[in-house]
């Protein structure tokens, strides 16, 4: 039988419902609004609107949002005088700078001066090592959409095992951390992995990031694995362009026992982690415990 759909675009419109639910909870018996501050450098296309959901979704679940749009021409000073600010800001309490920056700018440096209670995506040194070490962090926002779409759908995750095709500090990393975290045994394969087809073929759980559209067929999948594809390529098909992902669809669901679409799957889970880690960071810096997403 084909493979069952992950609906993340439904699952991601139950969380923000819930967070949402959190944030009038909290302003009601706190008088607390969590506040998100989105910095974009430049007029990348992709990036404003990115950032314009980012920002009408931010709203919708009762939060603050603060957009700082710079011209592509700020300098590196210019930026880290403004991530200054921002850190300093009590109605902030979440900092995403919107990647990628314009060449000229050192995108760690500006990443790393973002103090590490208001790093919502999880990005700096101090939330990666945390997460590595098993201590309590704000993770990356899709890596922490695909591990609550894995335990929906599995359940308990102890002694499966997880392959992930891409190794990048955004997803592929700190998605081996988390699934380690649930117990299962994690294995990262990568350009300059031998046998690739063999090793996403012992998948129980095969997560692919990495940028390349359709890259694995369905022959690749072991029969009921469940598949998360976080790829997300636009290919021409005729005149026409769409969105594709790293997996070949087409082919894995007659293989998989469960897989993303592209789009509406892992997509939308980003932002809605995004909102989520922007409460547990308002929460945590008013001394509150985590709250339940």
């Amino acid at each position: 039988m084909p493979a069952r759909v992950i609906d993340g675009k439904s699952f991601a419109a139950d969380l923000r419902q819930q967070i949402a639910k959190n944030v009038v909870e909290l302003k009601t018996e706190h008088g607390i609004t969590p506040g998100l501050a989105v910095v974009l450098v430049g007029d990348d296309p992709a990036s404003q609107v990115y950032v314009r959901n980012k920002g009408a979704q931010t709203v919708e679940a009762g939060m603050m949002s603060f957009e700082h749009r710079l011209p592509a021409d700020t300098t590196q000073d210019q930026l880290m005088t403004l991530i200054g600010q921002l850190n300093a800001d009590p109605g902030v309490h979440g900092i995403l700078v919107q990647l990628p920056l314009p060449r000229h700018l050192d995108a760690d440096l500006v990443i790393n001066a973002i103090e590490p209670i208001k790093d919502v995506d999880g990005f700096t040194v101090q939330n990666v090592g945390r997460l590595a070490t098993g201590q309590t962090s704000l993770v990356a926002c899709t890596p922490l959409g695909c591990l609550m779409l894995l335990r929906h759908q599995l359940g308990d995750l102890s002694g499966l095992h997880a392959v992930i095709v891409g190794r990048s500090n955004i997803v592929g990393k700190p998605m081996a951390q988390l699934l380690l975290s649930d117990n299962a045994t994690v294995t990262i394969a990568h350009s300059r992995t031998k046998n690739l087809r063999d090793v996403c073929g012992g998948a129980d759980i095969l997560v692919a990031a990495v940028g390349r559209p359709r890259m694995i067929p369905g022959d690749w999948i072991k029969p009921g694995a469940t598949v998360i594809d976080v790829g997300i390529n636009r290919v021409s098909d005729g005149a026409k362009s769409r969105l594709v992902g790293d997996v070949d669809f087409d082919t894995a669901i007659e293989v998989a026992g469960a897989i993303t679409p592209v789009p509406g799957g892992v997509g939308p889970m980003t932002i809605a982690c995004l909102l989520a880690n922007t409460l547990v960071a308002c929460r945590r810096a008013n001394g509150l415990p985590d709250a339940a997403p």
